[in-house]
């Protein structure tokens, strides 16, 4: 039985504070450290007129914070690579032209050609919106074609030292990444222990359950698809790393697998053991055995090796289900700059670019985003306006304004995006004066003018370009979910199954979950489409599992009674 999804628009918890990210200063000092050296040589020079350029590689240090150090490099590679390539056109664009009207449309197609990439790859934050910023904004600065290549290797420039910046903290803390991500998978493991196992649809109905998952229920559910997509991604950081693990890397992985056994009996799980471990792998100290002999081990990692080893698929695979959100993004982005150009707004980038940052996975969640991005700019003019008299006293102080906020946007954006975008506002608007010195009170008209343009057409244009293959997704996400629990239960039905290929399926199923909850949670909120697979859904996440616990109840030894479970490794 399926019932038809409710369109609701929230406004509750919308602009909510949450906890700050484990690491927000990081990308913070980064984005600090890769900005502050360019910028100052040029103040040095008296060239701030170029920093637009030198921004466009700097802001790639705000990327990859999440990855490992030898996936963080080749990520950093690529959106550095993307940033000037996107450079590249809209100053070609801007050299050969001046029509505003196709300036707007180059600025549109690029926004969602950059969505639809950063979506692809999965870069994570800040996403496609730096991107889209730095090509919108060149697009409408003055340029010649002998200019070009010069801008461009500024931005080269700015971009390697940002590398640079991004790669450095390995140089201390070479496993940091892998050790917060399995931290976080084992304190959200021992969230979902503490509640030993109650409520799992036995006392609710079926109904009831989904709307758990969905943050309407009892928490439970969604416990415990916060700590399977916690536990997945802290697979994901690890297989990331490489084709071989050093020994670190392989207490790493045993310690997912005590996770992973607390999702299946979290009744019989200690959440204070799991949380100790958690606390352990904190700063450069050494990694936490979990307490069973290599041997008795091994078995639960003969599918991690495969896996490591197997061909990925590519990217540009998953750019087909994403073309309903290109073309929401390209269309709402070119009204959003042509509405703009009629009211006569002498930057329409500002609405291209309000447009670009409201597109999320659905039309429920693009609508908070934009209350967020209206709120957060709303404030952020008023902060521009009490802040640029003591930028107007000397370009140094123009310089330092800039840093402090960018350092401020990126403290800050983990605990909501409208409390960052407080920051990132006055930031933009100072960003322009490097050039020359501008009208305050005409900056800030035309930046709420688009601010509430761009919000406004682009949900207009989210609401009108309906994306209906978000439910053919969630059934093939629904079958793929299905056919990963039949594998796995026809090895388990077997006497003696192989341990690599039980793992294996495990692994499979695993990631098949998550993608089934994730892919739910976003066809939930999308509009105009059939109704929705709901009781479906619910089944096939309660029978997976349950095959995930039998699959780890066979895999999983118990460690024997009084095995030491202190014993450390050196990262």
């Amino acid at each position: 039985m399926s019932c038809a999804t409710p369109h609701r628009l929230p406004l509750a918890g919308v602009l909510r504070l949450g906890r700050p990210s484990d690491i927000w200063f990081k990308p913070a000092l980064s984005v600090v450290a890769a900005v502050a050296p360019p910028n100052l040589a040029l103040l040095a020079l008296g060239r701030l007129d170029l920093a637009m350029y030198t921004m466009a590689g700097s802001l790639c240090a705000l990327y990859g914070h999440n990855r490992p150090y030898a996936a963080r490099a080749r990520a950093l590679a690529w959106v550095v690579l993307g940033m000037v390539a996107g450079l590249a056109v809209a100053l070609l664009t801007a050299s050969l032209t001046a029509d505003a009207l196709v300036l707007v449309t180059v600025g549109a197609l690029l926004a969602a050609v950059q969505k639809a990439v950063c979506d692809a790859t999965r870069v994570g934050p800040p996403g496609n919106v730096v991107l889209t910023f730095i090509s919108s904004a060149s697009l409408f600065v003055p340029q010649t074609l002998g200019q070009v290549p010069g801008h461009l290797a500024l931005a080269v420039g700015a971009g390697a030292w940002a590398w640079l910046v991004g790669m450095a903290p390995g140089l201390l803390r070479p496993h940091g990444p892998e050790r917060r991500a399995t931290a976080q998978a084992l304190n959200a493991a021992a969230a979902y222990a503490a509640t030993r196992g109650t409520g799992d649809g036995h006392a609710r109905t079926r109904a009831a359950a989904y709307a758990a998952t969905r943050g309407t229920g009892d928490g439970h559910a969604r416990t415990r698809a916060a700590a399977a997509a916690a536990v997945h991604a802290a697979w994901q950081s690890l297989l990331s790393t490489g084709a071989r693990a050093d020994r670190t890397r392989r207490a790493l992985e045993r310690l997912l697998v005590r996770a992973e056994v607390a999702l299946a009996a979290p009744a019989d799980t200690d959440p204070e053991r799991l949380r100790g471990w958690a606390r352990a792998l904190r700063g450069t100290g050494r990694v936490p055995r979990t307490g069973l002999p290599d041997a008795a081990g091994a078995d639960e990692l003969l599918g991690v090796d495969a896996e490591r080893a197997a061909p990925h698929p590519a990217w540009w695979r998953a750019l087909g289900p994403l073309a309903p959100i290109a073309a929401r993004t390209a269309i709402g982005c070119s009204l959003a700059g042509y509405a703009s150009l009629a009211l006569g707004i002498g930057r329409p980038y500002w609405a291209v670019v309000t447009a670009a940052s409201m597109y999320q996975a659905n039309v429920t969640l693009t609508w908070s985003r934009g209350v967020q991005r209206v709120v957060g700019n709303l404030v952020g003019v008023l902060f521009f306006a009490a802040l640029v008299p003591v930028a107007h006293l000397h370009p140094a102080a123009l310089v330092l304004c800039c840093l402090a906020l960018n350092f401020g946007a990126e403290a800050l954006i983990g605990r909501n995006y409208w409390l960052g975008t407080v920051c990132v506002t006055p930031m933009a608007l100072l960003i322009t004066e490097f050039a020359r010195t501008q009208d305050s009170a005409a900056l800030i008209t035309e930046r709420v003018v688009d601010t509430l343009v761009g919000a406004l057409v682009g949900f207009v244009a989210a609401v009108a370009v309906t994306n209906r293959r978000a439910g053919d997704r969630l059934g093939h996400a629904l079958t793929a979910a299905e056919r990963a629990r039949e594998r796995a239960a026809r090895l388990l039905a077997e006497p003696r199954p192989e341990p690599r290929a039980l793992e294996t399926a495990r692994r499979s199923l695993a990631a098949a979950l998550v993608e089934l909850r994730a892919t739910a949670d976003a066809a939930s909120g999308e509009w105009w489409q059939r109704a929705l697979p709901e009781e479906r859904v619910v089944l096939a996440e309660q029978s997976g599992h349950r095959t995930l616990a039998a699959t780890v109840r066979r895999l999983g030894p118990r460690p024997p009674a009084g095995t030491r479970t202190t014993e450390d490794v050196r990262p």
